[in-house]
């Protein structure tokens, strides 16, 4: 194993299951791991970009949305399904 590197224990279901689908992508497991690691944002990743659309927000519209805008914005995604894998709580 090159310096690294490390590895991680997951259940025998789990395994077979990322082998699964690692093949159904012509992929491995090991960059089917690492392609899910680098494109999930992180908590601090999902708040750092909702600041930034505030700030964007603000600057087109001359005044930032209110709590009751930003939470009918994120209520419409999760019913269009475009905030299924981030957070729940407002950033």
């Amino acid at each position: 194993m090159a310096a690294d590197e490390t590895s991680i224990k997951v259940s025998t279901a789990a395994r077979d299951r990322l082998a699964q689908l690692a093949a159904e992508h012509g992929t491995t497991i090991r960059s089917l791991v690492e392609g899910l690691a680098q494109s999930t944002p992180t908590q601090a990743e999902y708040a750092e970009r909702a600041e930034l659309a505030r700030a964007e927000l603000a600057s087109a519209l001359g005044s930032a949305p209110s709590p009751e805008a930003e939470a009918k914005a994120r209520s419409l995604l999760e019913r269009l399904g475009g905030a299924a894998h981030g957070p729940r709580a407002a950033a």
